[in-house]
């Protein structure tokens, strides 16, 4: 396989389109010709998780921070992040990132944390102004209807919520004039034509919407294949920043920290609110989500996250909202085994590990 092959594996996963306008994803470094044996994947590509890559002798990076953040200015040699740049590229290993994208879709950072801490009944917290629904209008012939319908649907089209191959298709009837030099599917040259069709419609996510068109037009018989894409205001539950879920039973809030600790194999978290409160509604955002503390509906009990601020966290006391910061690796690194298990299962052929980074920071206690 190419290093464009693992990208289209992971796009389709994680679209680029559903990243934040400010973000980094997609390929840092390498040639999207380049083939590939070997994938590393880690949380953050730091000078070990690029010795680790060399050890490996991986030909690919996948990463879930980005490579390059800030745009380099330059590439000096006494510059670290520039340094780090010029040895992936000196190295030959194509560095790729799936960053906000793989934070907000099914399966990626957010649901990985939930699975950790064993939350049930999920559902979106925040939604995502950019996760866009449409419809997608086609005409076909009923001899063909389930054959499109796979198709498409198998490229992302017709999931809501947990059910998949959702559409509606009706009878009419379709007419049209093929002109010279046409090959058409039926009906004769120059002769307007009618055709019994069935009304084909289904939902698509705006980010799939390439991927379901060139389904549709490879698997139906038309020469010229009609159909309409209708934006839609419904909001894409699929696509949610962090998570809400339920614990199987109350538990006590310190005693709900001290399995958070051990669920995500980590030294320690902060807590916010009374120790002794119930919790069992709880909320999960990983990395940075102290930000969206404000944000978390009011029916919540505990909200699990990393880098909480001061000042959020007392916001978060006044409302009665107990928080427990478990640090952005924290909240994260799990992303890392998820993605090495998923490039494994969906590139034939790949050797893919993960690099399980530290936590940069160290408690001191006593």
């Amino acid at each position: 396989m190419r290093v464009c092959d693992v990208m289209a594996v992971m796009d389709k996963w994680a679209p680029p389109e559903l990243a934040y306008s400010w973000d980094r994803c997609g390929l840092h470094a390498g040639r999207p010709d380049q083939e590939v044996r070997k994938v590393l994947t880690c949380l953050t590509v730091t000078k070990a998780a690029l010795a680790a890559a060399r050890k490996g002798r991986a030909e690919m990076i996948v990463a879930h921070h980005p490579l390059i953040w800030d745009p380099l200015k330059t590439l000096r040699e006494d510059n670290e992040e520039a340094m780090l740049c010029l040895d992936v590229a000196r190295a030959g290993i194509a560095c790729y990132a799936a960053h906000t994208n793989l934070d907000v879709v099914p399966g990626g950072v957010n649901h990985v944390l939930a699975g950790r801490l064993g939350l049930t009944n999920l559902s979106s917290l925040i939604r995502v102004p950019h996760a866009q629904l449409t419809k997608l209008v086609a005409f076909v012939p009923g001899t063909h209807l389930a054959a499109v319908r796979e198709a498409v649907c198998a490229a992302g089209a017709g999931t809501i919520g947990d059910y998949t191959h959702c559409s509606f298709s009706a009878p009419g009837i379709g007419t049209f004039m093929p002109g010279a030099g046409t090959a058409p599917f039926s009906g004769r040259t120059h002769v307007v034509n009618e055709e019994p069709e069935q009304r084909f419609e289904t939902l698509v996510p705006k980010a799939r919407l390439a991927h379901v068109l060139a389904a549709l037009c490879a698997s139906h018989p038309y020469e010229e294949v009609a159909y309409d894409v209708v934006p839609l205001a419904n909001p894409d539950k699929m696509v949610s920043l962090g998570l809400r879920g339920d614990l199987a039973k109350p538990v006590k809030l310190d005693a709900f920290a001290a399995a958070v600790r051990n669920s995500l194999d980590i030294r320690h978290v902060r807590v916010t609110g009374d120790p002794r409160r119930s919790v069992r509604h709880v909320a999960v955002m990983g990395g940075a989500g102290g930000g969206s503390t404000g944000e978390i509906p009011g029916d919540v009990d505990v909200y699990v996250t990393g880098d909480v601020k001061y000042h959020e966290a007392i916001t978060a006391n006044e409302r009665g909202l107990a928080v427990i910061d478990a640090g952005h690796h924290g909240t994260e690194k799990w992303i890392a085994p998820a993605i090495a298990d998923y490039v494994r299962t969906h590139c034939r052929g790949i050797k893919a590990s993960a690099y399980m980074e530290p936590d940069p920071f160290r408690v001191v206690t006593g």
